[in-house]
């Protein structure tokens, strides 16, 4: 298990995360966007993609991760915007309790 795995199981943090990407929509972009929390240990609560546009050229990802720490999803997000084509990233953290 990963150090940020194992961070998140041995805490247990009440947080989710919400990830909102924005990309172009060519074929390399989601397993790019996947490999970011699969070489974390970590597997998406949810994951949702759609092409959009006129010309079909607009990828959106929407993807929900239990347990992530507010420090740990801002990583992750500035990574994700590191990926080529990828356009914008939005984030949101939610305590489970709200």
């Amino acid at each position: 298990m990963s150090s940020v795995a194992a961070t998140v199981a041995e805490t247990n943090l009440p947080e989710t995360a919400f990830f909102s990407v924005h990309a172009r929509s060519e074929p390399g972009v989601m397993p790019r966007v996947l490999e970011l929390f699969a070489k974390r240990g970590l597997v998406p609560s949810l994951w949702h993609s759609a092409v959009s546009g006129a010309d079909q050229t607009r990828l959106t990802i929407e993807i929900r991760m239990s347990g992530l720490g507010r420090e740990i999803t801002e990583y992750i997000a500035a990574c994700l915007r590191q990926i080529a084509s990828v356009e914008a990233v939005l984030t949101l953290s939610q305590d489970r309790g709200s």
